[in-house]
């Protein structure tokens, strides 16, 4: 190992936020979302920790591929759909299955109907209820219907997404659950509506297939509950050490612009992680950072390849002392809203 910065993947933490979804989910199947890398935490890696879910999901047709390519037989949904002839056929001779969600891509569907059949392959009709995104704004009754008719009865399935699930309380979501029964009750086929937020909101509303995402990797969706209130573990730690401890006097400006000036005399730290390895360059002084275990403060501008810390209160810190810039006993929630974002871009931003 050459690099002191580091991203550690807990495989345990991973199967067990998966068994809170399964759990969450209760009959219905829980299929994980491993789009954008996993979240940052590798996409092959996580399907074959997840190696037992029944089904995986994607965004796009090359993520699928290279599943296939690694050897996955899972049912592999992509949620982006087929978008022309070639990646439909891509997708088609890999067996994946598509996401509908723009009139299009029923077109399209409708022109290789042979195909489609042949293979086998199933679609996914997205409709609109409100998120505003993807998904089929009218006529999703009479597009269920074409597609039946493409693939037969069996090999469609119906989904919609929440826009406001992390506030379960939000009267969208009533009205979303609402829009979304009217197509359903005559459906007759397979559905899917609920994400990481509805499932641990309990807007669970007998889907088929679940979608749990950024739960798996141990983060909570929803604004008002921490990760560890809804029993989920850190699956991701990006951890370093300090690779320098320095004394500092009182009024000397620290970093890049001085933007942070010590008011008493003592020591700082500088950690081997920077925004180059994924830590966000916005975040203040002041975000919390783990040295040796305790907390400590961020000084100054973050740099690419290095922060600084204080050590003022630390003594015990030394050159090599461990540090954990989120992840175990740290939780990415908590520096992701001092850099004013979400713990979901600062777990999708690590560099391979």
């Amino acid at each position: 190992m050459h690099r002191r910065a580091r991203a550690e993947i807990d495989a345990d933490a991973l199967r067990h936020n998966h068994a809170r979804a399964c759990a969450l989910g209760g009959a219905r199947a829980a299929w994980p979302v491993i789009k954008g890398d996993a979240y940052g935490h590798g996409m092959l890696d996580a399907a074959k920790v997840l190696g037992d879910a029944a089904g995986l999901i994607v965004a796009d047709v090359q993520e699928g591929i290279d599943l296939r390519a690694a050897g996955f037989a899972h049912r592999i949904l992509v949620l982006q759909g087929a978008w022309n002839a070639s990646s439909l056929e891509a997708a088609v001779a890999a067996d994946l299955e598509l996401g509908c969600h723009d009139p299009s891509q029923l077109d399209l569907a409708d022109a290789h109907g042979a195909r489609l059949r042949a293979q086998g392959t199933r679609l996914w009709l997205e409709v609109e209820t409100g998120m505003h995104r993807l998904g089929l704004d009218r006529g999703g009754a009479e597009a269920l219907d074409r597609l039946k008719a493409i693939v037969g009865l069996d090999r469609v399935v119906l989904m919609t997404h929440f826009a406001r699930a992390d506030a379960p309380e939000n009267a969208q979501n009533a009205e979303q659950i609402r829009r979304f029964d009217v197509l359903r009750s005559g459906a007759d086929c397979a559905v899917s509506a609920c994400n990481s937020a509805a499932l641990l909101s309990g807007l669970v509303r007998d889907d088929d297939i679940v979608r749990p995402g950024v739960m798996l990797y141990g983060v909570s969706p929803i604004a008002a509950r921490t990760a560890a209130e809804v029993d989920l573990r850190p699956v991701l730690t990006l951890r370093s050490e300090l690779m320098a401890v320095k004394t500092v006097v009182a009024g000397e400006p620290v970093g890049y612009g001085g933007t942070w000036v010590p008011t008493r005399d003592g020591r700082i730290g500088v950690v081997a992680a920077g925004y180059g390895d994924g830590y966000p360059r916005n975040a203040p002084s002041g975000t919390p950072v783990l040295v040796a275990g305790k907390r400590v403060p961020l000084i100054g501008r973050v740099s690419m390849d290095s922060i600084s810390v204080d050590l003022r209160d630390h003594p015990e810190a030394q050159v090599g002392s461990d540090v954990v810039l989120w992840g175990q006993g740290l939780p990415v929630e908590e520096i992701a809203t001092a850099a004013g974002t979400i713990g979901y871009e600062l777990l999708t931003r690590i560099p391979p």
